[in-house]
């Protein structure tokens, strides 16, 4: 099973803004419905692109300076870092395939699977 990291507002940096690979970040809470809904996808993304794109996930709760940073006023939200770009994000529950479609995965797939 790929590694999904944790991230805090201590390692964030490294995890995600330092990352030479394209990260995908799940801001999440223990407490959330939906939140529990996108942890499946997260894992199945981190699966698929194993190697070529990191996931990780920041509890909103445990790290309000990443949620002051990034603004982030809904969970869950899941944002996509890439080297040298602004984050793009999304809110809300969002199955795997609309994910890569949204945030351009395909171009980072080790190979297509059926």
């Amino acid at each position: 099973m790929a590694e999904i990291k944790v991230a805090t507002d201590a390692t964030f940096e490294e995890l995600v803004l330092k990352n030479d690979k394209p990260v995908i970040v799940d801001f999440w809470a223990a407490w959330c419905g939906p939140c529990k809904m996108v942890a499946p996808e997260m894992e199945k993304i981190a699966q698929k692109y194993e190697g070529a794109v990191d996931v990780v996930k920041v509890d909103v709760d445990a790290n309000p300076g990443l949620s002051r940073a990034f603004n982030i006023m809904s969970i869950p939200t899941i944002a996509f870092f890439q080297p040298g770009q602004q984050p793009m994000g999304v809110v809300g529950f969002r199955p795997m395939e609309q994910l890569e479609s949204q945030f351009g995965l395909s171009q980072y797939a080790k190979s297509q699977k059926a």
